[in-house]
């Protein structure tokens, strides 16, 4: 006979010690073993917390960091501000998640790297560029994907090259040639795309040959002539094809 997994156990708490046995229990808004806040139970915390969300404010200086959390999720909002400094993190970003987006410039400084992505993915836009020059390029990459176009210069020389290809795709089309240079031919490559065909012509001579062909794609062909001979054949097709779709005959006068 094949054998039969053994039922789960469910943690349940002595409701002898509980403050509210006299209340919650006998009124049905908490049951043992499932909806329960004195069992270190974050699941059976968060439905007794849904159920009597009145009793959150109770638990925002609990020992127990999971049940501090999850108080947060629930209690009123100018009862968080205690708790910018908790000592737990995931306390912290409980915190971050529910603070007014005008009230998160506390957190700017936080150690832990998930409480400033919150913050930088919250935050009113004026007070957005406090996170520009964060250490995790998690947090810089939050912060170019919502700054205004205009104002991602300071990140066109940024380390890490998923915050400067986000830079590439934002950046107005007039601005792009301050990254025609940049290390990384993936950056590139996004600058040639948007690029307008007379910008486009500086990359001509780029050392990849993706880049070398969007670009040709785009310019006048008065200027592919130096690519005729270039060492990718694709490219030298692409050359072919457009001067001579260029050179039609003139038509013929009377």
């Amino acid at each position: 006979m094949a054998e039969q997994d053994s039922p789960v156990t469910l943690p349940v708490a002595d409701c002898s010690l509980c403050p509210f046995r006299g209340k919650t229990l006998l009124m049905g808004r908490c049951m043992p073993g499932d909806t329960c806040v004195f069992i270190n139970s974050g699941r059976q915390i968060d439905r007794f917390f849904r159920v009597n969300p009145a009793y959150a404010t109770h638990y925002l200086q609990d020992p127990f960091w999971e049940r501090r959390a999850i108080a947060v999720r629930y209690a009123p909002l100018k009862a968080l501000s205690a708790l910018i400094t908790d000592e737990d993190e995931v306390v912290r970003r409980a915190v971050a998640f529910r603070l007014p987006a005008q009230q998160l410039q506390a957190l700017i400084d936080d150690p832990d790297r998930e409480v400033r992505m919150t913050v930088a993915d919250r935050i009113d836009l004026e007070h957005l560029e406090l996170l520009a020059n964060d250490p995790d390029y998690i947090v810089r990459l939050m912060v170019a994907k919502r700054l205004a176009p205009g104002r991602l210069f300071r990140f066109i020389k940024d380390d890490d090259l998923q915050v400067r290809k986000r830079v590439a795709e934002r950046l107005p089309e007039v601005s792009l040639g301050l990254m025609a240079t940049d290390r990384s031919p993936d950056v590139r490559r996004i600058v040639a795309e948007r690029m307008s065909p007379e910008d486009a012509t500086m990359l001509l001579n780029d050392s990849d040959w993706v880049v070398r062909y969007t670009a040709a794609l785009k310019v006048d062909p008065a200027h592919l002539a130096g690519l005729a001979d270039d060492p990718e054949p694709d490219i030298r097709e692409l050359v072919r094809q457009r001067l001579n779709s260029n050179s039609t005959p003139e038509a013929d006068h009377d």
